[in-house]
């Protein structure tokens, strides 16, 4: 027998360290982060797309809605908080799409980690987004006079719902972005399903000035709780349960959504 023969013919075996999974993904979630930060250009969506609809809705819109500028971006900004992180997550699924075309997944089936190691790494690591989009917004509404009227740490528990509802409903995008061919495929998708979700809710005009057939559904639609859970854990209003519906929809996303992106991950790769 050759020597080449003899090395196939003994079994490599890799060993097993604990927390494997959560080591790989977290180092990947790194490589996400460094990725970010070193094209700052990404957080345009997350700084100053917000800044816009803010601007655009409380100027244009808070006289006729609310009667007053201030009382409506009271309203507003925990709202256009909660669009803006949905539509970051949509980036987690295009950067996916993009890495596995340029090749960059190769590499990653021949290393001796997780095969779902890449995918969780990258949502993780796309969570900085939403904290820059959370932190923006509440520095440029604090200077346009909006005001947190509950407390600092009902405000933070409002900041992390949303993060927490934006990253669970990221594992939608990741499984369009395993199922679409081309980046910009995964872009207009999300679209078509951001706008309803979205902008069919009471974020701009309340539920009950809507047609009775747009509102039932802002009554059902996930994003319209937890916009009402971030409006009254942040200006006061009902809480227990918005938020027990929100964490409930996020439940939901990630039990539904994160087997099946990884699933269709490994069909792909």
């Amino acid at each position: 027998m050759t020597l080449t023969a003899q090395r196939q013919a003994v079994p490599v075996r890799v060993a097993q360290r604990p927390f494997g999974l959560a080591r790989h993904s977290l180092a990947l979630a790194r490589r996400s982060l460094i990725k970010t930060m070193r094209t700052p250009e990404q957080l345009l969506d997350v700084t100053l797309q917000p800044v816009i609809f803010v601007v655009m809705f409380v100027y244009l819109l808070g006289g006729a809605v609310a009667g007053s500028t201030h009382d409506y971006l009271q309203v507003l900004l925990p709202a256009i908080m909660v669009q803006t992180t949905l539509f970051a997550g949509m980036a987690t699924g295009v950067n996916l799409n993009t890495d596995i075309g340029k090749g960059v997944f190769d590499r990653f089936r021949s290393l001796p980690i997780g095969r779902s190691a890449p995918l969780v790494g990258s949502v993780l690591g796309d969570l900085i987004r939403y904290v820059v989009a959370v932190v923006s917004l509440l520095v440029f509404g604090a200077v346009m006079g909006f005001r947190v009227e509950t407390g600092f740490l009902p405000a933070l528990a409002a900041c992390l719902l949303v993060i927490l509802f934006a990253f669970c409903t990221s594992w939608a995008f990741v499984l369009v972005g395993m199922l679409v061919r081309e980046p910009g495929s995964v872009q207009g998708i999300a679209f078509l399903v951001l706008f309803p979700l979205t902008f069919g809710t009471s974020m701009i005009a309340p539920a009950s000035t809507l047609p009775s057939w747009l509102r039932a559904w802002v009554e059902v639609n996930p994003v319209t709780h937890v916009m009402d859970a971030a409006r009254g854990l942040m200006v006061g209003g009902p809480v227990a349960g918005p938020v027990f519906w929100t964490l409930l929809w996020s439940a939901v996303f990630v039990a539904v959504f994160a087997p099946l992106a990884v699933g269709a991950y490994r069909r792909r790769a």
